[in-house]
């Protein structure tokens, strides 16, 4: 069965973020600066359509934000599309790198491991431990700012692919900017890279502080 968020992100391109979708942000619940209802409602008053939450190696604000969402959907309120999301450590050709585990089923077994706030260790480590424990959940995984490790992105996102991710998060501000906008240059050439692999692509702030339109 297709994953219902593919055809969310084959739709995604260069203005996508941060006015209308955003697959990568951070809570108190990890390394943010937002408690999550602070996050899921500067969403809603800003007319996201789609969101993650992509704390550390934590899932745990997705059900308070879920009980908030139900709350205003209730009462006729228009508001985000929001999908579970986890940020992920992993190895990936020996590089320490970052992955987006999209839209999985919470509190599913077999993310356990990753959902204790830290990096495991050991076997569980290797990427393709990891991308296996996010398709068991049912979920997407994404290789987050390619162009963020010791290793270049395009090897990178092609052992990516080789090793059967989905996609990799084509749209990010690597000037780390105080209003987030998408880098054009190394941003174009990884859609590029991903488009041409058939791998899809995401956008996000990487929200670590107050405002989610910045880093």
């Amino acid at each position: 069965m297709t994953h219902p968020l593919k055809a969310v992100l084959e739709k995604v391109g260069p203005s996508s973020c941060p006015t209308t979708h955003n697959f990568h942000c951070h809570t108190v619940c990890s390394d943010g600066s937002l408690e999550p209802i602070k996050l899921i409602q500067q969403a809603t008053e800003r007319g996201l359509k789609h969101l993650a939450v992509t704390d550390h190696h934590s899932s745990h604000a997705h059900r308070e934000i879920q009980a908030w969402l139900d709350q205003q959907r209730a009462t006729g309120v228009l508001v985000p599309t929001v999908w579970s999301g986890m940020e992920i450590s992993a190895l990936l050709k020996g590089c320490l790198v970052h992955v987006l585990a999209l839209g999985f089923e919470l509190n599913h077994p077999v993310l356990q491991p990753y959902n204790r706030g830290d990096a495991v260790v050991g076997e569980l480590l290797r990427a393709e431990a990891v991308v296996k424990a996010i398709h068991d959940a049912g979920g997407l995984a994404v290789l987050a700012h390619p162009a963020r490790y010791r290793l270049g992105h395009d090897v990178l996102i092609d052992e990516a692919a080789r090793l059967g991710f989905d996609g990799g998060e084509a749209w990010y501000d690597y000037e780390m900017q105080p209003t987030w906008s998408a880098s054009p240059l190394i941003c174009e050439a990884i859609d590029r890279q991903l488009s041409n692999l058939g791998l899809l692509r995401t956008c996000g702030t990487d929200t670590h502080g107050i405002d989610l339109c910045g880093r």
